[in-house]
């Protein structure tokens, strides 16, 4: 856990001491009404910086404007910086946070494709093009277990793809009076409806969401077609990240009930 250095504070003129705020790794930081994070990959901060800069308001939902370096730049020292919003996560609430979600999704729709999702290869990267066919899919064989009914179910789809945000559900604040605030916008180039379907996969395996969840948005498109790949997402994820010694008797656990979920919506 490192603590901004003086030289970051400095670039982004902030003169408040930086206190460190749960989740995001323990790399995620207050100072005043900024929050600070190091740089993962500097092509998507500057990309995504730029994108959320010029988004129009909205009614609907909120985001955490992106804050200029002293230089005009968005990075400094390997930081990058956004505006404070206010509220806080709430996991119980995931129809909010797909409604939120789909409200984002249409305000982005038009941006178009950013080159650098040719260059990530991070764990993330290589779980997303294993589940759309793009790139291997490699499991232990405690987690080919719970994979191989998705890809046997699996079938095409013809959706067009636009850039959307691939883990809303703690990533959405609720605060009494406002939209919802969406933050930490992790890039992907898929359907709007498979990162709704993240979303509600995510809230099966580990929020303790009902199928109900998973029934009430079958009007989406493709929407079974979406939910497997949405889990074949994240357990190639899961491999990528942390290898076969994830496989914990819990966490088999928790993706059989999600994964029995988004069998009973695909299309035989």
């Amino acid at each position: 856990m490192n603590t901004p250095p003086e030289a970051v504070l400095k670039a982004f003129g902030i003169t408040d001491a930086p206190v460190v705020l749960p989740g995001g790794r323990g790399g995620t930081w207050r100072a005043g009404e900024v929050i600070l994070k190091p740089v993962d990959f500097p092509a998507e901060t500057v990309w995504r910086a730029d994108v959320l800069d010029a988004l129009p308001p909205s009614e609907h939902f909120r985001i955490a404007r992106p804050v200029r370096a002293v230089d005009g730049g968005w990075m400094a020292e390997g930081w990058e910086a956004a505006q404070l919003v206010a509220g806080e996560t709430d996991v119980s609430r995931q129809d909010d946070v797909l409604r939120a979600g789909i409200e984002f999704h249409r305000a982005i729709a038009n941006v178009p494709r950013p080159d650098f999702l040719d260059l990530r290869d991070d764990p993330w990267a290589v779980g997303d093009r294993a589940a759309w066919e793009e790139g291997p899919l490699r499991v232990d064989a405690a987690a080919d277990v719970l994979v191989q009914p998705l890809i046997e179910a699996r079938r095409p789809v013809d959706l067009p793809s636009q850039v959307v945000h691939g883990d809303l559900p703690g990533n959405v604040l609720f605060a009494e009076g406002l939209p919802p605030a969406i933050i930490d916008w992790p890039v992907y180039w898929r359907p709007a409806s498979w990162a709704l379907a993240v979303a509600v996969a995510d809230a099966l395996c580990w929020y303790d969401a009902t199928p109900d969840l998973a029934a009430r948005w079958t009007h989406l498109p493709a929407w079974g077609q979406m939910l497997i790949r949405a889990l074949v997402y994240r357990i190639a994820t899961d491999e990528a990240a942390s290898g076969p010694t994830c496989w914990t008797p819990a966490r088999l656990a928790a993706y059989r009930p999600a994964i029995t979920t988004a069998l009973t919506h695909a299309t035989p």
